[in-house]
C-alpha cells in the first residue's frame, strides 16, 4: 500500500527575512518557518549566534543567509538587502522583529542614551528596514512586525519602550493601507509577557513560569502567514492565560 504524499506548505520556497533572529521569538519564528520550507535571511548585531543558529535551521532544500547587521544603521541596512537581492533575488516575508527594552525608570530619571537606543532600535529599525525591503517585494508578500502589547498599553517605567511600541504601530497601520493596493498583507503582531531575554532587562525579577513560550508567538504568526491570499489577519494579540503583564 502506498504512503501518502504530504502536502507542500503554502511557504515552500518563499524568503523570508527575520530580524533579532538569533534568539527568542526571532529564533522561534526562523525555526517555523524553515519547517515549512522557508529560505531564511537571518539577522541580528551577533554574527557569532546567527552563525549558530543557520547551522541549525540548513536542512534540506532550505537555504540560509545569516548576516550580522545593526536595523539603527541605513547603510548596513542597504547593505544587507544587497545581500538579499543578490541570492534570492526576492523576498516574500518580512520580519520586523529585533527590539530591545531598557531599565526600569521614571521618566524623570531615564537616561537620554536608553531613549535614543530604545526609538531607535524599535521604531526607527522598523522603519529602516522596511523601507529598504520593499523593493524587493511582490504582490503576495507579508510584513509581520512583531510589536509588543506595549504598543496599546503602557507600564510605569518603560516609557522609551511604550512610546517606541506605540510609534511601531503607528508606522504599521500606515504601512497596511499604502500596501493594500499591492496585496502585501501586513500583520502587527501584540504580544503580552513572553519568556525571552528581554526580561533581564525590563523586569528581571518576572515571574517566567507564568509567560507565555517564544514558540506559542511563533505559532500564531505561522497561520496567520498560511490563510489564503484573499484573507489577511490583521492583528494578533497574545496574552498569557496566567495574567501576567
Amino acid at each position: 500500500m502506498r504512503a501518502k504524499k504530504t502536502q507542500a506548505s503554502v511557504l515552500a520556497g518563499k524568503t523570508a527575512l527575520i530580524t533579532g533572529a538569533s534568539q527568542g521569538i526571532g529564533l522561534a519564528l526562523a525555526e517555523a518557518l524553515a519547517e515549512e520550507g522557508c529560505h531564511l535571511v537571518l539577522t541580528a548585531r551577533s554574527q557569532e549566534k546567527l552563525d549558530r543558529a543557520a547551522k541549525r535551521l540548513r536542512k534540506g532544500k532550505v537555504r540560509v543567509l545569516a548576516a550580522a547587521c545593526d536595523v539603527r544603521s541605513p547603510e548596513q541596512v542597504r547593505a544587507l538587502m544587497a545581500g538579499v537581492r543578490r541570492q534570492f533575488r526576492r523576498l516574500d516575508i518580512l520580519i520586523n522583529n529585533a527590539g530591545i527594552g531598557h531599565q526600569s525608570l521614571e521618566i524623570a530619571k531615564l537616561p537620554l542614551e536608553s531613549w535614543r537606543e530604545v526609538v531607535e532600535t524599535n521604531l526607527n529599525g522598523v522603519f529602516f528596514v522596511t523601507q529598504a525591503a520593499l523593493p524587493l517585494m511582490k504582490r503576495g508578500g507579508a510584513i509581520v512586525n512583531n510589536l509588543s502589547i506595549a504598543a496599546k498599553r503602557v507600564f510605569v517605567g518603560s516609557s522609551a519602550y511604550n512610546a517606541s511600541k506605540h510609534g511601531a504601530l503607528g508606522l504599521t497601520n500606515t504601512l497596511r493601507k499604502e500596501l493594500r493596493p499591492k496585496s502585501i498583507r501586513v500583520i502587527a503582531v501584540l504580544p503580552g509577557a513572553t519568556d525571552t531575554a528581554i526580561w533581564n532587562t525590563l523586569w528581571p525579577d518576572a515571574p517566567r513560569k507564568k509567560m507565555m513560550t517564544a514558540e506559542t508567538v511563533a505559532e500564531a504568526v505561522l497561520n496567520a502567514l498560511k490563510l489564503p491570499a484573499d484573507s489577511t489577519v490583521e492583528e494578533i494579540v497574545l496574552l498569557p492565560s496566567a495574567g501576567v503583564l
